[in-house]
This record gives structure tokens, sequence and C-alpha cells, in this order.
């Protein structure tokens, strides 16, 4: 299929198409994008604490890392995440 064709019938992200998600994906797309936003950064952010409290010689507690980055950052992308793939299933159900 080439790229004009797939931009008629719903577009793609990274070579997905965004045509014929049912609630259900809608919403599990929703929350994995959140989840792995919230595992990622959390994972650089103590990596980051771990070289910071190594070669700074400073003591600050991992716990801040899922506190001040993992969470926030989750709560935004599936903020953002929800009302996106809400509005591809809405699209989806009135093409109909």
């Amino acid at each position: 299929m080439s790229t004009a064709a797939a931009n008629q019938q719903g577009g793609t992200i990274f070579g997905f198409p965004l045509k014929g998600f049912s609630l259900f994906q809608s919403m599990l797309l929703a929350l994995a994008s959140g989840a792995f936003t919230f595992f990622f950064t959390t994972c650089v952010a103590i990596f980051s604490l771990m070289a910071w409290n190594i070669f700074g010689g400073h003591t600050v507690n991992y716990a801040d890392s899922y506190l001040y980055v993992g969470f926030p950052l989750g709560v935004i992308v599936l903020a953002v995440a929800l009302p996106f793939f809400a509005t591809l299933w809405i699209r989806a159900k009135m093409m109909k």
C-alpha cells in the first residue's frame, strides 16, 4: 500500500494504521503509552540520580525519581493520549 493510499484511509503513526481501533484498543493504547512513559522516564531518572550521587557526592533519595519525574510525565502523557485515542475512535465510528 502506498503512502498516499494510507493517508486517505486514516494515516499511520510509525507504520501503524490509525483507523479501525475499538474503544478497548484505544484505551489500552493510551494506558500503555502512559505506562511506558512512566517506566522509561523513571529508569532514566534513577540512573541520572545514581550518577549525581556517585560523582557529586550527594545523597538524593531515589524515590524522588518516581515522585518528581516518572509520575508527572506519565500522567501528562496519559492526559494527552486519552483524548487523542478517543478522538481516533470517535472519528472511526463516524466514518462507518
